[in-house]
């Protein structure tokens, strides 16, 4: 089987280690991993600014790029769910539906292919789970509040096969953390707000490392982080996974 690697624009250019933790983790299940060099950004930011016409350039080069592989990784749920849903306004060639139906957030692939029993070393630190809202509403990793009690999700199952694991019981795990793209400009006083909001919530339980699929909403907080010296390290379950693969 051999994977196509698809690295989010602002994952390349600010988080390598995200993207390097991704390819590692993937080949330790001995998948055929391919990164290829042409990839630009999915055009979700044209398109979340009103600007979707302006995206089919950077639509046509993924679908050019990434239909020749078996399946199409991508550690950020946001992106995943753009290819998924958002590649319905250019021509529906058989290319560019097997693309959509091929790609797969990091979370969803690894649950779906991998032997999860794998992640069974120790992680010391208690780790607070962020449920983005494209993984959480859009992929269905998880249930809304709203629709359940039960908001643990697929973050949550994969995390429990590491020994002697702790993950903080948080009061609103299904918050928006107020990124949002192009929102975070637009209304930055909101967005920074919301973001303390759901720091606080792991701050009162105990949260040690902060975690989820989406690197931009972990860049969000951990911009907070930083200003405010909040005692909480930010890590993509990509690392995490990686670190504890036995």
């Amino acid at each position: 089987m051999k994977i196509g690697l698809f690295i989010p624009c602002y994952v390349n250019e600010f988080y390598p280690n995200v993207a390097i933790a991704t390819i590692e983790l993937l080949e330790k299940f001995n998948y055929i991993v391919e990164y290829p060099l042409d990839q630009t950004c999915c055009g979700q930011p044209l398109a979340n600014s009103g600007l979707e016409d302006k995206a089919n350039s950077c639509y046509n080069n993924f679908v050019n790029l990434f239909s020749e592989y078996d399946y199409i990784v991508c550690p950020s749920g946001s992106c995943t769910y753009h290819v998924k849903h958002h590649y319905d306004v250019i021509d529906q060639t058989p290319s560019v539906v097997q693309v959509r139906n091929k790609i797969y957030d990091l979370v969803d692939f690894i649950t779906e292919f991998c032997d999860i029993s794998r992640f069974s070393g120790e992680f010391e630190q208690q780790i607070g789970i962020h449920l983005s809202c494209h993984a959480l509403r859009g992929l269905k990793q998880a249930k809304s509040a709203e629709f359940s009690s039960d908001q643990k999700g697929k973050i949550y199952n994969l995390l429990q096969n590491i020994k002697n694991i702790k993950i903080s019981q948080l009061n609103r795990s299904d918050e928006c953390c107020g990124f949002g793209g192009a929102f975070s400009f637009y209304e930055s006083d909101v967005s920074s707000n919301m973001g303390c909001d759901r720091l606080a919530d792991h701050i009162k339980n105990n949260t040690q490392v902060l975690t989820s699929g989406d690197m931009s909403c972990l860049m969000h907080m951990e911009g907070l982080v930083r200003r405010k010296n909040m005692p909480i390290e930010v890590m993509h379950i990509a690392q995490i996974l990686n670190k504890v693969f036995i």
